[in-house]
């Protein structure tokens, strides 16, 4: 397991605003520079453990990749935020599905994770049919002598219709993940803010060596009933004003998180 997992970290989500050419986009690159890096600055101070960017306001997704526009936005918030946290766990995504160019933003802003969807086998997302991308990201990478950044793979992933797969399970699926060098599998909600299923989750724990991160709907009400079976928390929505994502975050539910994170680990 990689060494700042072992904690069983928080993992705070950066939801970067519109970038330029996407429908809703309305600043320049300067203003989300200085938005995400105020965010992990206050994310740092209330004791989260790690973050990660996403650029989930680029509503509607793109399917499989994105543009160059995007990446170099994506990497000059990244690099702003490393600058601002050398030592923290800082990892990406990039919706949709565009796990190489996810790589790319991680290599060149010195991060140390990303999270990608559709790693093994395929399902119909919002944004039509995402495959399987194990095989070419992971050569990617090796291409890029960037072993050293880590693959977690959504299995099972939110927002999306499993039925083309529905006689693999969750467990079969995280296995697959893992049999195809997977550094982490994640498991999620069905949507955005939805909490995964604990005995899912357990299961899971139970049936890989890979460390399993739990991708939505963790809040201080429910964190008891993840913690003991995951290695990581993903935490969005939770953090942002009214629990949704869209809004600003919240210092004060972020404190109060963190504040019963710490009382469960102790």
């Amino acid at each position: 397991m990689l060494d700042w997992m072992k904690a069983k970290p928080v993992i705070a989500m950066i939801h970067v605003g519109a970038t330029p050419g996407s429908p809703r986009a309305s600043e320049g690159v300067g203003a989300l520079v200085e938005r995400a890096c105020r965010e992990a600055e206050l994310y740092r101070a209330e004791g989260v453990d790690a973050i990660a960017l996403e650029n989930m306001h680029d509503l509607p997704y793109l399917r499989g990749s994105v543009g160059p526009e995007v990446v170099a936005t994506m990497t000059a918030v990244a690099c702003a935020v490393r600058r601002l946290e050398p030592r923290r766990p800082l990892g990406a995504q990039l919706l949709a599905g565009a796990g190489r160019e996810t790589l790319a933003v991680a290599l060149a802003a010195n991060l140390d994770f990303i999270r990608v969807e559709g790693f093994v086998f395929a399902h119909v997302a919002d944004e039509g049919i995402i495959e399987a991308c194990a095989g070419e990201l992971l050569r990617y990478r090796r291409a890029l002598g960037a072993e050293r950044i880590a693959v977690f793979a959504d299995v099972k992933k939110k927002h999306c219709s499993h039925a083309i797969t529905a006689d693999q399970d969750v467990v079969e699926t995280a296995r697959a993940a893992e049999f195809f060098l997977a550094d982490g599998v994640i498991v999620s909600g069905r949507a955005t803010g939805e909490p995964a299923d604990p005995a899912e989750l357990s299961r899971v724990k139970g049936a890989v060596a890979v460390p399993v991160l739990v991708g939505s709907g963790v809040s201080v009400e429910n964190v008891q009933d993840f913690l003991p079976h995951a290695d990581a928390l993903i935490v969005g929505s939770h953090f942002k004003e009214q629990g949704h994502w869209a809004r600003p975050v919240d210092r004060e539910r972020v404190a109060r998180f963190m504040e019963r994170v710490r009382r469960l680990r102790g």
